[in-house]
Parts: structure tokens; C-alpha cells; sequence
């Protein structure tokens, strides 16, 4: 966006207006972020998780015996401020959502691994912080509606995540992704 206007806060997100419309953001929370876990000098990535990640339980490792390698955290609440920081960037960051989503999943025995992806995301986050939402000037008042199913994505319990995008005219106006309530047997 060029020529952004006068930028305004509210609870700490960030609005600017230009001719191309309002745009939302949280880039100084992002930076926060990044400075807070001490990633300030480490390289970006390029990609938000890695294709076909299976994060598992402490619990299934047991169940399965396959904690080989990968302990619970001994500071849980290292990781669980993290993750509720990241849930709050979530606000204008679509693209972070699913992979924070699965990451909360472990916020009361996270391990290492846990840990080690939600750097990961910090870690992507690095690449572009000012990144948001652009809420468009443009007068286009079409909506279009995007959903997808991952069958049973879920190693730990086989459940299929469903997720859907809402767009007014190019602006985002809802997202959400969920892990289903019921196992799907076909």
C-alpha cells in the first residue's frame, strides 16, 4: 500500500487508511513477539508448519510408546504465553490460525516438539510482521465462500478438520477452522 494516512490503535491493533481502503495489522505485537522469545536475530521461514505435520499427545506417545526423544517442557508456561500471544495475533493473521489452533491443543503438557513449531511460526511470522487485513475500498458487495476437509487429520483421535473463508468483494471478513466433534467412517 502506498501513502498510508494517520495510524490509530485500538487494542493494540493497528489501522491505517489509504485509498485502497483500511488496513489492519498488528506489527508491532508481531515485533514484540519475536523480540520476547529472542528470535530478533534468527532467519525467517518461508513456510508457515511443515506439509503432513502430525503433532501427538503426551498422552498418545504413551499410549503408544512413542515419547522417544521428545519430553514434556519443563517451563509449560513459557509456551503456554506464547500460544496465547499468537492467539491474539490471530485477529488480522488468517494465515497463522490453523497452525495456532493445533498448537493450543497442548497448552496443559506441552513437549518439546510443541515448543519447537510454535518457534516455527514465530519464526514465519518474522518474514512479514506488518502482515493483515485490508478491509478494500473498492464497492464490490459480492460474496464468495471457500471451505475445505482434511479426513481425518487428526492422528491422535481421527477427526477431520473442516475450515472456511468469507470474502466481501477481496476483503476477508471471516475464517475459522475446526476440528469436527465426530469421527468420519468413510
Amino acid at each position: 500500500m502506498k501513502e498510508l494516512g494517520e495510524v490509530r490503535y485500538f487494542l493494540g491493533i493497528e489501522f491505517a487508511r489509504a485509498k485502497e481502503g483500511i488496513l489492519m495489522t498488528q506489527r508491532k505485537y508481531a515485533l514484540e513477539i519475536i523480540s520476547d522469545v529472542g528470535l530478533a536475530g534468527s532467519k525467517p521461514k518461508e513456510t508457515l508448519i511443515e506439509q503432513n505435520l502430525k503433532l501427538k499427545s503426551t498422552k498418545f506417545d504413551t499410549c503408544t510408546d512413542t515419547s522417544k526423544g521428545d519430553e514434556l517442557l519443563e517451563d509449560m508456561g513459557s509456551y503456554q504465553r506464547l500460544i496465547r500471544k499468537l492467539l491474539y495475533l490471530t485477529i488480522t493473521r488468517p494465515d497463522i490460525s490453523y497452525a495456532v489452533q493445533s498448537l493450543s491443543q497442548f497448552m496443559h503438557a506441552p513437549k518439546k516438539s510443541h515448543y519447537e513449531e510454535a518457534l516455527h511460526v514465530v519464526k514465519y511470522i518474522k518474514k512479514q510482521p506488518g502482515l493483515g487485513l485490508l478491509m478494500s475500498s473498492d464497492n464490490n458487495e459480492e460474496i464468495e465462500a471457500f471451505c475445505d476437509s482434511n479426513w481425518a487429520s487428526c492422528p491422535m483421535l481421527r477427526k477431520s478438520v473442516t475450515g472456511y473463508c468469507v470474502e466481501l468483494g477481496i476483503s476477508t471478513i471471516s475464517w475459522k477452522a475446526k476440528k469436527q466433534h465426530t469421527v468420519s467412517r468413510s
